[in-house]
């Protein structure tokens, strides 16, 4: 129930918001670049930060291409279908 509840929240918000505020929006530090010695790739929306490439599981990936086709970036799809599914 918690995840269908969620994902009905996600979808509101991509549809009504479109992806979010620009600050919101953007991954940080993966347009930067990195100082040496520190991870790249990483990126963080809605509070959880993730960093190089997440290996999603079937149901992780439908997620990401639903919320993909709604307008979101892959790259948030990505993370926040790891995070929340």
């Amino acid at each position: 129930m918690k995840r269908v509840i969620t994902a009905s929240l996600l979808a509101m918000a991509v549809v009504v918001g479109g992806v979010g505020t620009a600050s919101a929006a953007q991954p940080s530090g993966t347009d930067q670049k990195a100082p040496a010695g520190t991870q790249q790739g990483c990126r963080t929306y809605s509070s959880v930060k993730e960093c190089g490439k997440l290996n999603l599981n079937a149901k992780q990936r439908a997620c990401e291409a639903k919320y993909v086709k709604l307008g979101m970036t892959q790259s948030r799809a990505e993370v926040e279908c790891h995070a929340f599914n």
